[in-house]
């Protein structure tokens, strides 16, 4: 066996980077959004999204075993669907989706991360922390400093560990009562709520992205995506229990953006509530600092497919640093400008489509996928119900929320539109870009 087969991913290492995408900080940002939209059927809310996310998780597994590249989702929209401008508005919105997500990363680290000191300051510490982690993660990535992300597996295993024992100690005391059917919100909010905090499954598509490097990926990539969903379904679940059992909802909404390290104080009391604060924002730190360097890569790979602007695909210091800064630039308005509410629903939009798209590429190349169409089909349609019953609900209850949602949408296929009438627009086989160091 050669030393590079030897470092070819197994099964396990494989479900941890897809686990670790997923609760890279989803569940410490979004849970407190859940219970308010909801309420008692938290739990139920996590695993309708959750079983959206399962489905489309196959034809990710399929698309990846025959189509297997770090470029991923934008691959597969591209061999599906050739590189036109319905591609390429798709390619777009999948990286302002990946700002958005990275952008409530940020958030939800400042949120915690002022939990700690007093009420009246909060807010500006909340901007203070947010606009810092940000600053301080683009230049490490920019100085190509990568300790936070060789401690990856590190910092999962540690996060998990105490979500663990968060919930042996709550599950003790969790009042039934609480999460029964008649503490549930009515059945279009039930299903609103998932869709609203779905983002927070949306890492598992980064196992697509290793595809090229996994041992045996016919055997191992459907089972890893598989695996990897179903365990942060129960896990999701399991942390919505215990929270919605053990304390009141008024509490819980009250302190939505940092619930889950209030959760933690009626069982385990202030050292709880500071454990869940430091695995919150070592979570979103590492989050932060590997989706920063994978989201300039996006813009890179968009841009060297020809459907950005040359300059992201310029390489310096072997790296993507002006898709970086770009990609940092408009972190810092999205967090800073948009509250909790408009960052999950940009994004779980986004996604909801792209993912959608997804599943209709596997539905086109199934006889070279060798995957049942049917299967794929359902999940597409399942995304797109999804889709519309989270903006159906939204706009009733508040439709100048869907506003930064239909400029995103707009402006993805904008920027398509004006870049390809421009005539500038790049074709890559004529000059193919330095590669980038890993």
């Amino acid at each position: 066996m050669t030393q590079q087969q030897d470092r070819r991913l197994g099964f396990w290492s494989v479900v941890l980077i897809g686990i670790g995408g997923m609760v890279g900080g989803g569940i410490f940002a979004v849970l407190g959004l859940a219970v308010e939209l909801a309420r008692g059927g938290t739990p139920v809310a996590f695993a309708i999204a959750g079983l959206v996310a399962l489905t489309t998780a196959y034809s990710y597994a399929r698309l990846s075993i025959v189509y297997p590249s770090r470029g991923g989702t934008v691959e597969f929209l591209n061999r599906a669907f050739g590189e036109g401008f319905f591609t390429g508005g798709l390619n777009i919105l999948l990286w302002l989706s990946s700002i958005v997500m990275l952008s409530l990363y940020a958030h939800a680290f400042g949120s915690y991360g002022a939990s700690f000191f007093p009420d009246g300051t909060q807010l500006l510490w909340q901007h203070i922390l947010t606009s810092g982690a940000i600053l301080l993660f683009s230049g490490l990535n920019i100085m190509g400093v990568s300790a936070v992300g060789r401690s990856e597996n590190i910092i999962v295993t540690l996060k998990l560990s105490i979500l663990v024992v968060f919930l042996t100690a709550g599950f003790a005391s969790v009042n039934p009562a609480a999460i029964a059917p008649s503490e549930w919100s009515p059945p279009l909010q039930l299903v609103a709520g998932g869709m609203l905090i779905f983002l927070a499954y949306e890492g598992f598509e980064l196992i697509a992205n290793t595809a090229e490097n996994v041992k045996s990926p016919v055997k191992n990539l459907p089972r890893a995506f598989f695996t990897a969903v179903v365990m942060v379904i129960a896990l999701y679940v399991a942390v919505s229990v215990v929270t919605v059992g053990n304390m009141p909802l008024s509490q819980i909404i009250n302190a939505r953006d940092y619930a889950l390290a209030e959760a933690a104080t009626p069982f385990l009391g202030a050292a709880g509530f500071s454990l869940i604060v430091v695995a919150a924002l070592l979570s979103t730190g590492s989050a932060i600092n590997a989706t920063l360097y994978g989201t300039a890569r996006v813009s890179y790979v968009i841009a060297r497919e020809g459907e950005l602007p040359l300059g992201l695909d310029r390489p310096v210091w072997n790296r993507p640093v002006e898709g970086l800064l770009i990609t940092a630039g408009l972190t810092l308005l999205i967090s800073n400008l948009f509250n909790l509410t408009n960052i999950s629903l940009m994004g779980s939009s986004g996604f909801l489509v792209i993912f959608a798209a997804v599943n209709m590429a596997n539905v086109k190349l199934f006889k070279q996928t060798k995957s049942n169409r049917m299967l794929s089909a359902v999940a597409a349609v399942l995304c797109i119900a999804a889709l519309v019953i989270l903006v159906a609900e939204r706009s009733s209850a508040s439709p100048l929320q869907l506003l930064p949602l239909f400029i995103m949408v707009g402006l993805s296929f904008l920027i398509e539109l004006l870049y390809r009438a421009s005539g500038i627009r790049r074709r890559y086989k004529a000059a193919k870009p330095k590669k980038l160091s890993m």
